[in-house]
């Protein structure tokens, strides 16, 4: 060894140690990052080159049975900046006014901010904004917000309800299915480059959201809308406080229309009091006064203990029983059973209920679904109150049969009549028809259900019969449509307010149509009334807002079927000749022909009349039977047609 080597040896044995050393820190170092702490590193690595975003789905919609849209989701996009991350701002305000549409000032005085964050827009649409969601800038900041929207305003309010700010529903439909209209929320992994920018890459994971269910409601808005119209007018005319109503289909239970006033706009609901947004339908209970003597006689009828033909002094209009005088609207003397419920006598009630007794009387009662929710997919359903027997008093047996000392709710009420339409069967009630997913599949459909029969066909007919004698020649009389058999009943009941029974009352009438095969039932119930002419029953109240509600549905609707009257055959055949009459050929001279109407529904004749540039002008409701000008004359466009309907 030279003598430089030996020199230099324990400097070269140094660095020998040195580099080996240093190689086997670093392959420790690099086996440590690349395979014992790989997870942190990647983590770390793709905090910053990554950025992941929620995205949000979009809620379900709700529909009427027409699949009318009742609710509507705007969608639009907040833009701000953050200044501090922004580095090259006039670049920035530049790329921003080519993308926004604003001036470069506006941008830059935007962007030049000492501010932590700075709005530029708000509710921009998603067409203006589309480039940057897929290349956003860093320091740029974009929101999506989803505005629920309610297109019909207060006519479906208390049905639909509505839902805040971060899409929970809150009332109604929205709050009762906010879980299936709601969905669920995803995810995207989106690139991020060395200046901040976040860019889409398909190569990147992703989880899309599930968009919330669409749901499909029972409701017709243009029942619904017919509906509040009536109540709205008739509410007017009689002074009233409030006024409730609902339609539905006896047959099945859906329920076609429902609504109560006041109401309120889902869309300005800070604006009306919060009282106004109860369906007061389905949540407020009442006592129904004669209405609810459907339950003495259906009991009274179907356990033979009276029949139609029975007769029963009615006192003249004055009956003391208990201790207590019972008094009738008008005095009568011997009635039969089917005229007691025609004229609606308390007195022959109750001494039809003496008959029965308490418990038969309750029996029934609970049979027809009071005292108990009828199960409506609706939030807020009250049950009633109807005490058990060992809870009754001496007046009770007075009280209970023509419909005091019980509380019940307008569904409760119409769902008892409708089991009387189709033949005795107490069904719950629909409200919601289907629910739908995104991808279009039916996931739920509703299906009749019947809770229990109450009582025979042949006693239900006897009902039907008599409920349409009430209309003909009883208390109802004013609910009567001309060509068309009406079944129903009316109902006046004092108010029962601080304690005792004041002297305000609720009027009220219930009813189905036609009475032979009843497609429509529905009830009108008016709070309050306060008539300039003094008259507050039933009969006088509530009774022609039922006509009128039918008479328009008739006029709508050709679903439901024309029943024709039996000592109206005359006009039957008259209809069926003029049906029959040829139709004629334009003429091409600018001038309108009047089109044959004769024999068609009101709906039809319309149609018929206006796409000829001719306007018809109504006269009664049903079948067109008569029209003026005749078939086939010349007459100027956009003229007149008076169209007679029986």
């Amino acid at each position: 060894m030279t003598k430089t080597y030996q020199k230099l040896r324990s400097r070269i044995g140094f660095l020998s140690f040195l580099i080996i050393f240093s190689w086997i820190s670093l392959t420790f170092r690099l086996f440590q990052v690349m395979i014992i702490d790989s997870e942190k590193y990647q983590k770390k690595s793709a905090e910053k080159t990554t950025r992941n975003k929620q995205i949000d789905p979009y809620r379900g919609n709700i529909f009427d049975r027409n699949n009318v849209q009742l609710t509507r989701n705007v969608t639009h996009y907040n833009v701000g900046v953050h200044p501090q991350d922004i580095k090259e701002k006039k670049a920035f305000s530049y790329m921003l006014s080519e993308h926004l549409g604003e001036n470069f000032e506006y941008y830059f005085s935007k962007v030049n901010s000492n501010s932590n964050y700075k709005t530029i827009h708000t509710k921009v649409t998603k067409d203006k904004i589309k480039s940057l969601l897929h290349d956003t800038p860093k320091g740029l900041k974009i929101d999506r917000y989803a505005r629920r929207v309610y297109p019909h305003s207060n006519i479906v309010g208390q049905i639909v309800g509505f839902s805040d700010k971060d899409d929970i529903g809150l009332t109604g439909i929205e709050k009762t299915f906010n879980e299936e209209l709601t969905g669920s929320s995803g995810w995207e992994v989106k690139k991020v480059d060395r200046k901040g920018r976040s860019h889409y890459n398909n190569n990147l994971p992703k989880k899309p959201a599930i968009n919330g269910s669409n749901i499909k409601l029972s409701i017709d808005i243009e029942y619904q809308s017919i509906l509040i119209e009536e109540l709205k007018r008739r509410k007017s005319e009689m002074n009233a406080k409030g006024a409730i109503g609902i339609l539905a289909n006896p047959q099945n239970g859906k329920i076609l229309a429902m609504a109560s006033l006041p109401d309120f706009d889902p869309n300005f609901r800070d604006e009306f009091p919060i009282e106004n947004q109860k369906n007061k339908a389905i949540v407020d209970l009442f006592e129904p006064g004669s209405i609810y003597k459907i339950v003495t006689s259906t009991a009274a009828l179907n356990s033979k203990t009276v029949d139609i033909l029975d007769e029963f002094y009615c006192e003249d209009g004055e009956y003391k029983f208990a201790d207590n005088v019972i008094s009738d609207h008008k005095s009568y003397g011997l009635m039969t059973f089917s005229e007691i419920f025609a004229h609606s006598s308390n007195i022959g009630m109750v001494k039809v209920a003496k008959e029965l007794g308490p418990r038969q009387i309750y029996k029934y009662s609970r049979d027809f679904g009071f005292g108990s929710t009828t199960g409506i997919s609706f939030p807020g359903e009250a049950k009633g109150i109807l005490r058990s027997v060992n809870q009754w008093s001496d007046r009770s047996i007075i009280g209970v049969p023509i419909g005091y000392e019980v509380g019940v709710t307008a569904l409760q009420m119409i769902m008892a009549y409708s089991a009387i339409a189709n033949g005795g069967y107490l069904l719950k009630p629909i409200i919601v028809d289907q629910i739908i997913s995104p991808e279009n599949n039916v996931v739920f459909e509703s299906k009749i259900e019947v809770i229990r029969k109450i009582a025979s066909k042949s006693t239900m007919k006897k009902m039907k019969n008599m409920l349409g004698q009430a209309v003909d020649y009883g208390t109802g009389r004013k609910a009567n449509i001309a060509g068309w058999s009406v079944a129903g009943k009316t109902g006046t009941a004092y108010k029962f307010i601080d304690g005792k029974y004041s002297k305000n009352f609720i009027s009220n009438f219930i009813g189905f149509f036609p009475r032979e095969n009843p497609q429509i039932a529905g009830i009108v119930i008016i709070d309050d009334p306060k008539p300039n002419n003094g008259m507050h029953t039933g009969g006088d109240v509530a009774a022609p807002a039922f006509r009128r509600i039918a008479s328009r549905l008739i006029n709508l609707d050709d679903s439901i079927q024309f029943h024709k009257p039996k000592n109206q055959k005359k006009i039957n055949t008259i209809i069926a000749s003029l049906s029959s009459i040829e139709e004629y050929d334009k003429y091409t001279d600018g001038y309108s022909i009047m089109p044959n109407v004769r024999g068609m529904s009101l709906l039809k004749a319309k149609k018929i009349l206006i796409n000829a540039n001719i306007y018809p002008k109504i006269i009664g409701s049903g079948t067109v039977v008569w029209q003026s000008p005749k078939p086939g004359s010349k007459v100027n466009p956009e003229s007149k047609c008076e169209i007679g309907l029986k």
